[in-house]
């Protein structure tokens, strides 16, 4: 079973980690520790931890036998949400690290895809590092200290993020078939090797784990140490706002919309929202007030050219980028009013200068938007200008600035933000929505459609379903790039049709069959694949186990 994470703990221990504590700020090589030594205390358990903390954006082959350096943990699996259901949408065809393949759901469709593999066993080393912090941590052998309680609120909370992952990704959605009887994904409760676990428990009893992890991690919590205050770098600890941040999730996946909205609540309390200013940095540090959890990417543990930022930011100097410029679905932004702040961070009007560019409209003279070449130009250099871009980056209407490097034109590491006080809000509102509590919903939504939009009036969502519109559109421009479409479309069981409505401005050639694809609760393909090296090697699963 699970062969890639025998020796998962040794893999963590042997790497360089830093941590935000104090006693900890000092770069402290791990290979020192012997693995039987791993948990004999406080110390080395919270080595333990960070190596968890760094597993979530390191390259893949540096925390698990046989990871590979096309995926770099979270810097691919957070935007890849919104690259498979067309937010993040290509205007040209450039492929590296097969993300373009993966947007033409040629990838997660495949059991012997890089990318089934890699998510599954990423997920599944989380798993196996966090059941070592539990299982040692709560065998009697430690004395209980809120230290020790925050550690494994940390493990428990992690535990259940990567099962949250597994069963919504390989796994039918919750909401649109038969929880108790659908399979989900095996349950792994093991430390050691050889690692083995039962056959696939449903998605009923996968849940059921996440939500007890979950309520344990609060416990925890409640009784342990607070997280340290500080800079960006405190941000990668888990703390008790991100496990009711998590469980808010949850619940909103499975339908329970009062726990959700409850738990939206407590999960923002003291991450006020960030103003005009804020919201158009960037999205590049944890440090944006909002930001309750993300990933401090040090300047030693960069991924380059296998980041988040050089996948999905239009100012990462990379050939992605550079040849592909990442645009927004034009029907999204024409849908947004001028009063609202965040239309700023999509250039509508920006000029095509990509001769390459998959809808045939590169360079002057080919562009429909520009008669004056002069003007055309001076477009050009503007945006070059403001953005911090040279001419070797190509431009395309409707192209984004909302993700950007701290350092414009280069390859410099920037956090990953998982978790923001907007989506606790559009999370309580939307629960609030289906429980056809109208007043809770508007007053959820009005704190930041206000911040948001300057002429903002909420009472004109006086429905459910004029409600749910709306927050869909607000998910789809808020959280635009940050990869939440995957799971909203199957939670909202919506397909996907780039030609709908006036069209997306994506190119059907480029997208294939992903251009159009049918809602989920009719078509497995959101499926993903189990890793076929996981099915031949698990005396558990067997070719019937395959999604």
């Amino acid at each position: 079973m699970l062969s890639r994470i025998k020796i998962v703990l040794l893999a963590i221990l042997a790497i360089t980690i830093t941590s935000c504590e104090e006693d900890f700020l000092d770069t402290t090589p791990t290979d020192a520790i012997a693995a039987a030594d791993a948990f004999a205390n406080e110390e080395n358990m919270q080595l333990v931890l960070n190596g968890l903390h760094r597993g979530l954006y390191s390259q893949s082959q540096t925390i698990f036998p046989g990871g590979n350096t096309a995926r770099a943990g979270n810097h691919y699996w957070v935007p890849l949400g919104d690259n498979l259901t067309g937010g993040l949408i290509h205007s040209a065809s450039a492929n590296n690290l097969g993300w373009r393949t993966e947007m033409q759901w040629l990838s997660h469709t495949d059991p012997f895809s890089l990318t089934n593999e890699i998510l599954w066993y990423h997920r599944y080393n989380i798993i196996a590092g966090s059941n070592g912090l539990i299982n040692n941590g709560t065998n009697g052998s430690l004395t209980e200290t809120p230290t020790l309680n925050t550690i494994l609120g940390q493990a428990y909370t992690y535990r259940a993020y990567a099962y949250l992952s597994l069963v919504q990704h390989y796994a039918r959605g919750y909401l649109i078939g038969n929880p108790s009887a659908d399979p989900g994904v095996p349950i792994l409760f093991s430390s050691e090797a050889p690692f083995t676990s039962a056959p696939r428990s449903t998605v009923q009893e996968v849940y059921d784990l996440i939500e007890a992890d979950l309520d344990e991690a609060i416990r925890l919590f409640q009784i342990g140490s607070p997280r340290p205050s500080g800079g960006a770098d405190t941000k990668s600890q888990l703390n008790i706002n991100v496990a009711y941040g998590l469980k808010a999730r949850m619940a909103l996946s499975t339908g329970d919309w009062q726990t959700a909205a409850d738990n939206a609540v407590l999960a923002r309390d003291g991450f006020p929202l960030m103003n005009e200013a804020d919201w158009l940095s960037g999205f590049n540090t944890n440090n944006l007030s909002e930001v309750i959890w993300g990933s401090n990417v040090i300047d030693a543990e960069t991924t380059f050219f296998r980041s988040y930022f050089y996948l999905a930011s239009n100012t990462f100097n990379g050939s992605q980028i550079r040849n592909n410029p990442k645009i927004a679905d034009r029907r999204l932004i024409d849908a947004t009013p001028d009063t609202d702040y965040r239309k700023k961070a999509f250039i509508v009007d920006a000029p095509n200068t990509n001769s390459s560019a998959a809808n045939g409209e590169g360079g002057f003279g080919n562009d429909p938007n520009y008669t004056d070449e002069a003007v055309f130009d001076a477009r050009v250099a503007e945006l070059y200008a403001t953005y911090g871009l040279t001419s070797r980056f190509n431009l395309h209407p409707y192209m984004h600035f909302k993700l950007k490097n701290k350092n414009p034109g280069s390859i410099d590491p920037d956090d990953v933000i998982y978790m923001r006080t907007s989506e606790m809000y559009l999370i309580e509102a939307e629960a609030r929505a289906m429980l056809n509590d109208i007043p809770g919903a508007q007053a959820a939504l009005d704190p930041l459609g206000s911040e948001r939009d300057s002429a903002y009036d909420v009472s004109i969502y006086n429905t459910q379903q004029a409600l749910m519109d709306h927050i869909k559109f607000q998910r789809g421009l808020e959280l635009w790039g940050e990869g939440f479409g995957y799971t909203d479309k199957i939670r909202w069981d919506e397909g996907i049709d780039h030609a709908a409505d006036g069209g997306s401005g994506a190119s059907e050639i480029l997208y294939q069959q992903a251009y159009q694809v049918e809602r989920p609760s009719v078509n497995d393909a959101w499926i993903f694949k189990i890793p076929q090296a996981e099915i031949d090697a698990n005396p558990n699963l067997g070719p019937g186990d395959q999604n």
